[in-house]
């Protein structure tokens, strides 16, 4: 097990387990869920999930388990749904000889964080509870929720992320007055002042409002720590959408045209969640409506995209700018699983000697399907991920890559 733990800390995105054995995996797997500083159902929840399984009657539990899901924090959520969904296929593979209940007594200590002494616990009661070195009727009776509990979640797993029809439609108005709705080409033209206004001068706008922003130094941001040779940060927008705009910065060792291109049409090279796209059509030589479909891990929807995009070479001090906001276009169908929408995206790349440019991201983008809380802790730390993968894909092969004769 440990030669398969360590290829995992030392290179996680190389590891293949084609040669690994299925228990030495399985092991890893459970140390994982048992390492964790809070179990993946949370420290909060973990008694609701037991309870539920030990007092509410089964035709019931269902209900309950998907009311508790929906109290997690999105990651936690997240993580446990793509858990419950590999195990079910694991069940369903004949040749692993293995049910949801041998899987759940296998796991269930590890995910629910049973047997383990919690720190905060008094050495007296410590000492009652292990003297006779057998676990008490309490211990039985978790265990044994904890076990058949997990058994049923794997095999429910399709179901157990839907939200009740009872609760969505207590919700529906609350959801129905927050909803974003993409603007059509129109729609942009009639947010400008004068009478005259239509989606080009919108576009003129919005980079000519990037351009003084960056003259000014961007004022006005809060600052996020971040990796080494990178900015973050963050200002609340005064509109009635709750989400944060975020800025992220990092250098880049190519120039600004080759940068710009690089995110215009080599989104491949730096984004290996990028699935497809198409150009749905093309407006002038620097505008166009672009559709593009990123993928997540399963058993989680893509995420589509249909945006107004537009750039500029020709500015001042060799800049280079990419706008781009989410549109209605004449009932385009889904690529992907679920609409996203971007509120706002923009690039602004500038030149910083030898060969280099000043890389800067402004996001603001409704992925659907997140707490707001996600997008408060999380967010931005995307943003700067995908700013260094950009700079990652202009880096010269290691010493490990292939080797040119001259």
């Amino acid at each position: 097990t440990q030669s398969t733990w360590e290829m995992n800390e030392v290179s996680p995105e190389n590891v293949s387990y084609e040669d690994q054995s299925a228990y030495d995996v399985a092991d890893m797997v459970k140390q994982f869920f048992r390492d964790l500083p809070e179990p993946l159902l949370m420290s909060k929840l973990g008694e609701t999930f037991l309870h539920i399984y030990q007092y509410v009657p089964k035709e019931q539990q269902l209900r309950a388990v998907q009311a508790a899901i929906m109290l997690m924090s999105d990651e936690n959520r997240e993580v446990l749904q793509t858990l419950l969904c590999f195990l079910n296929d694991v069940t369903s593979v004949e040749e692993n000889q293995m049910t949801s209940m041998n899987i759940a007594v296998c796991l269930a200590p590890s995910l629910f964080h049973l047997n383990i002494i919690k720190k905060e616990s008094s050495p007296r009661v410590m000492q009652k509870k292990y003297a006779t070195g057998k676990p008490d009727q309490k211990d039985l009776s978790e265990n044994l929720a904890a076990t058949q509990g997990l058994a049923h979640m794997i095999t429910e797993c399709d179901r157990l992320f839907e939200i009740p029809h009872e609760i969505f439609c207590q919700s529906r108005n609350s959801y129905i007055e927050a909803e974003v709705h993409s603007p059509t080409l129109e729609d942009l033209g009639k947010q400008m002042d004068e009478e005259s206004g239509n989606y080009q001068t919108y576009i003129e706008s919005l980079i000519h409002n990037l351009c003084k922003d960056a003259k000014d130094k961007f004022k006005g941001w809060v600052t996020c720590s971040s990796m080494e040779n990178t900015d973050l940060c963050y200002k609340k927008v005064g509109d009635r959408n709750p989400l944060r705009l975020w800025k992220a910065s990092i250098e880049v060792e190519a120039p600004p045209s080759v940068v710009l291109n690089r995110v215009l049409r080599e989104r491949h090279l730096w984004d290996e969640d990028f699935l497809q796209w198409k150009i749905i059509e093309t407006l002038d030589k620097q505008t166009e409506i672009y559709q593009y479909v990123l993928n997540s891990m399963a058993p989680h929807p893509t995420r589509d995209f249909l945006v107004l995009r537009s750039w500029r070479t020709d500015l001042p001090k060799g800049m280079c700018v990419l706008v781009a906001i989410s549109v209605e276009h004449e009932e385009t169908p889904l690529m992907g699983d679920v609409r996203a929408i971007v509120l706002d995206s923009q690039y602004l790349i500038e030149p910083c000697g030898s060969g280099k440019s000043r890389l800067t991201h402004i996001c603001r983008i409704d992925l659907r399907g997140h707490s707001l809380d996600w997008y408060n802790k999380g967010f931005g730390h995307l943003c700067l991920a995908e700013v260094a993968n950009i700079q990652n894909s202009f880096q010269p092969l290691t010493a490990e890559g292939p080797e040119t004769k001259i």
